[in-house]
């Protein structure tokens, strides 16, 4: 079997390790792929969102299953373009992206249907937005509308920084048209749970809970990042709090979805908040998240392409999606200045033994040689029985690898020790 992944980044390495797994598959192609991508899969220059392309590639080259990773994609379309010509996929519609596509969608499809989440207003006058955080309740949450690359949510701790965040995304256009509409919400407490999980549109099948870490710096200072680093499972996502958010959360915005005559096939992502008054959504992702995909797929004990097929048929009802009782960290090498302005260009060094525990997001081969090219870089996974164990394994083998301008956090995972005490 021919397999197309598209996207070129960490998350797709993940993926495209964990596919090989499968005896069934062939090739695995992944447009455009990264440098380090091309050591597991055959990498194609065809940009993530350069859709003609990517379904004239499938189309000449028989694919006979794709997986759509990346956001933009999706919300572009690429599932609706391939299976137009009879590739199955991986990922939900045009029409079902959108979750992800349009935070004020999904703002007014939780309302609609009781689905617990924060309170908010939705704004398309950044006047009228000026004047709204002038008596908001402080602090509060302003949201870009469209993709951002997950870097359009600011937390105001301040009226004067919710002044300039309106002002950033809707007048200065910091995020382009994804800003022309903005959510105030307010601002929730508590820890924070990713929770990716497969649906077929009908059964929800969870995947083991992760914790990111998306600020730059330490003790969570500095800017937002789209993601510093990865534990799994997640302290916080107890038993009861699964149960809650199943009755709650996941089967309504299913069954939500397919009122509303979007159905969503894929990875749902789950951002949640476990707040006072229980678990509630702060964002949707229309796919597997990075970098809490490199913690969770490594865990998988089910079989990747059985279960991304059965999402596709509608089987996944009888399908295992079983996971090892273990523990996962994923710590991220960034480039010194991500997310803002950093240098590229410099070798990367891994060693050959600790390789398979890497996952590379922003590198180019060029002469031989792996090259940064992105902010975020690498993601270091280990698998270990207890979390500190699994913690200390990725910092050693982040000690091991080696490239100039080298940035990374050293407390991935503390927070989750400590609720575990």
């Amino acid at each position: 079997m021919k397999v197309l992944v598209v996207g070129g980044g960490g998350r797709e390495h993940a993926i495209i390790k964990k596919l090989k797994e499968n005896k069934e598959i062939g090739t695995i192609y992944a447009l455009p792929g990264n440098g380090g991508i091309a050591a597991d899969a055959e990498c194609v220059g065809i940009g993530a969102t350069d859709i003609e392309e990517i379904v004239r590639f499938a189309v000449e080259n028989g694919i006979d299953y794709a997986v759509v990773a990346p956001d933009d994609p999706l919300v572009l379309g690429c599932v609706d373009a391939l299976e137009e010509k009879g590739i199955p996929c991986f990922g939900p519609r045009a029409n079902a992206a959108i979750i992800e596509g349009s935070k004020v969608f999904s703002k007014n499809l939780m309302k609609k249907y009781g689905i617990p989440t924060a309170a908010y207003e939705v704004f398309d006058d950044a006047e009228k937005a000026l004047e709204y955080v002038r008596t908001a309740p402080i602090p509060t949450v302003i949201k870009a509308d469209g993709l951002a690359l997950g870097k359009g949510v600011i937390i105001a701790q301040t009226r004067e920084e919710a002044q300039d965040a309106v002002v950033s995304i809707m007048k200065d256009k910091k995020f382009g048209k994804s800003g022309n509409s903005i959510v105030i919400e307010e601002f929730l407490e508590g820890p924070e749970v990713s929770v990716l999980s497969f649906t077929d549109g009908k059964v929800v099948k969870p995947m083991i809970s992760s914790m990111d870490h998306k600020r730059a710096g330490d003790n969570d200072t500095g800017l937002n990042t789209g993601g510093m680093g990865t534990i799994a499972p997640n302290p916080y996502y107890t038993d009861d709090v699964a149960r809650e958010c199943m009755e709650k959360i996941f089967l309504p915005t299913i069954k939500a979805m397919n009122a509303e005559g979007r159905t969503f096939k894929g990875c749902l992502y789950f951002g949640l908040m476990i707040t006072k008054d229980g678990p509630k959504v702060i964002e949707y992702n229309c796919r597997f998240g990075d970098p809490e995909t490199q913690v969770v797929l490594p865990l998988l004990k089910s079989d990747l392409f059985t279960i991304m097929k059965a999402t596709t048929d509608g089987t996944l009802a009888e399908t295992p999606v079983e996971f090892e009782d273990k523990n996962a960290a994923c710590v991220i090498m960034a480039s010194e200045g991500y997310p803002v302005a950093y240098e590229k260009g410099y070798e990367i060094t891994v060693p050959g033994e600790i390789a398979p525990c890497v996952f590379v997001a922003g590198a180019k081969e060029q002469d031989g040689r792996l090259l940064t090219s992105g902010g975020r870089v690498l993601g270091v996974t280990a698998i270990a029985d207890s979390l500190k164990e699994a913690i200390d394994c990725s910092y050693k083998m982040v000690e091991q690898i080696h490239f100039d301008n080298a940035y990374y956090r050293h407390d991935i995972g503390q927070r989750a020790l400590k609720a575990k005490e």
